[in-house]
């Protein structure tokens, strides 16, 4: 133990920490992310040897779901104090390792030999986290362990060295759009709750005359969602200003200027923020880091740095090229998007005009279908790409590819959508054969089945809000 430190205090940190050991009240939302469930199942699962990592972004709700785990627990009679919250990132913890605070925890409040509950806030904080867990998960099997981490896989490279095994990571995404809509209690009558998107392929014009009606009440609130984006704070607030400055403070800079020169030691953060405020410019968009470099007045090296940090934070996604028939792409450039649209909205001060500017729509609305598919289709492990056409420049905006699946996916998000056989996606099925395809839409009237003159795939035309609400449906499905 330190010796600066009183003892007193860290129990008194302890104590705060978790108020259920003395029957306190917890004011948490009522609301579950549906993560909540994937990890309940993880630690319900006793023949599972593994921590369980809740990774994603700031402000998402991952400490909510630890503090929801802990009064679950309670509600089951697991004995209170069994059940261990900490925060790793306050002022006093940050000064002592894991296995310390641990001791003092078995010494003053819980027996070290009997089974308990750790719930470990920020874990990416603790010195040396990586080997403690692993020696816990190894040789004191009385600890179920749920830990939380904002940094992507909380540095993979050091996680794959010592954690191989150990543990079992479940993302916590932005709100979907169909949590959005629970969140705020104002889920539509009459639907289905077991519909899933590709069960549209087998339904006539009439049932999806019907499906568009009972859904069209979501259409102004998929505005909503668009604007102040997926985080619970922002889902309930009515001012639009109000929510972006609360990303700003709260996701953005604290991301920028704190967890990047605590965890990995970035010294200009101005140049870093350069380099983000370059992708809420240009989200979407093929990014040569060259180009980029020289607009931004820094070193190629230093771009793809940079890139690779705001990945590994949980801000961007980093979409790479596909080739046909399976080829790799030479010289492959990516796509960068930012986890969520309303992140690039707050940074550039886009508020409600940004409704009738189609283009802006556009780029928005691809951002918010990849965040679904992303998270959809996450426990397949899939290869998520875009195509272009080298000779035609014609592109397709999404493809979902696993040995089980091929899945295109091109956002048009206009009044008048154009489809034929000579499109970018009309090529790419022309060649590639999968068996369905999507065309994301924006009006009701742009909803139905389709096929191209001469190629086999099943297309389906579907409003972005119908999309993105029946694939969070379909995700909640997948934990249960």
């Amino acid at each position: 133990m330190k010796p600066f430190i009183d003892r007193s205090e860290i129990i008194g940190v302890l104590h705060g920490f978790n108020p259920w050991w003395s029957a306190k009240p917890v004011p948490i939302p009522l609301f579950r992310r549906l993560a909540f469930e994937a990890c309940r199942n993880y630690l319900n699962n006793l023949q599972l040897k593994r921590a369980v990592l809740l990774s994603g972004p700031r402000r998402v709700g991952k400490t909510t779901v630890l503090q929801q785990m802990a009064l679950a627990m309670v509600n089951e009679g697991i004995d209170a104090k069994s059940i261990l919250y900490l925060s790793l990132d306050h002022p006093l913890l940050k000064l002592l390792s894991l296995r310390e605070i641990l001791s003092l925890y078995h010494e003053a409040v819980y027996p070290a030999d009997r089974p308990a509950v750790l719930l470990l806030d920020e874990i990416q904080y603790a010195a040396q986290w990586e080997t403690e867990i692993k020696l816990m998960v190894d040789h004191q099997p009385q600890y179920r362990i749920l830990a939380t981490g904002s940094a992507s896989v909380v540095h993979r490279e050091k996680l794959a060295e010592s954690g191989v095994g150990r543990w079992i990571t479940v993302p916590i995404p932005t709100l979907s759009f169909f949590e959005f809509v629970q969140i705020r209690q104002e889920v539509p009558a009459g639907m289905a709750p077991n519909l899933r998107v590709n069960d549209l392929f087998r339904f006539g014009a009439g049932d999806l005359i019907s499906l568009a009606e009972k859904l069209r009440p979501l259409q102004p609130l998929f505005h909503r969602y668009l604007l102040v984006g997926g985080f619970p704070e922002t889902a309930l607030q009515e001012n639009i200003d109000l929510c972006q400055r609360l990303l700003r403070e709260d996701v953005v800079e604290r991301v920028l200027k704190r967890d990047m020169t605590a965890l990995f030691g970035v010294r200009n953060i101005n140049e870093l923020e350069k380099l983000f405020i370059y992708l809420c410019l240009n989200s979407g968009g093929i990014l040569a880091q060259r180009a980029c470099a020289q607009a931004l007045e820094t070193t190629t090296a230093t771009v793809a740095n940079h890139l690779a940090l705001l990945e590994q934070a949980n801000l961007i996604y980093r979409l790479p090229p596909s080739g046909l028939g399976g080829k790799k792409v030479l010289k492959a450039r990516h796509k960068y998007y930012l986890v969520d649209a309303a992140l690039r909205n707050a940074v550039l001060l886009r508020g409600e005009e940004i409704l009738s500017r189609p283009e802006e729509m556009g780029t928005i609305v691809e951002t918010t279908v990849l965040r679904h598919l992303y998270a959809y289709y996450y426990r397949d492990t899939p290869e998520i790409s875009y195509w272009r056409d080298t000779a035609t420049q014609k592109e397709v905006d999404i493809i979902v590819k696993s040995p089980a699946y091929v899945l295109p996916f091109e956002v048009k998000y206009k009044e008048s959508p154009s489809l034929d056989a000579d499109s970018g996606l009309g090529i790419y099925c022309r060649s590639e054969k999968p068996s369905q395809a999507y065309l994301v839409t924006k009006r009701e009237v742009d909803f139905g089945t389709a096929q191209l003159a001469g190629v086999p795939t099943r297309l389906l035309k579907i409003p972005a809000f119908i999309l993105c609400y029946l694939i969070g449906q379909s995700e909640r499905l997948l934990w249960k």
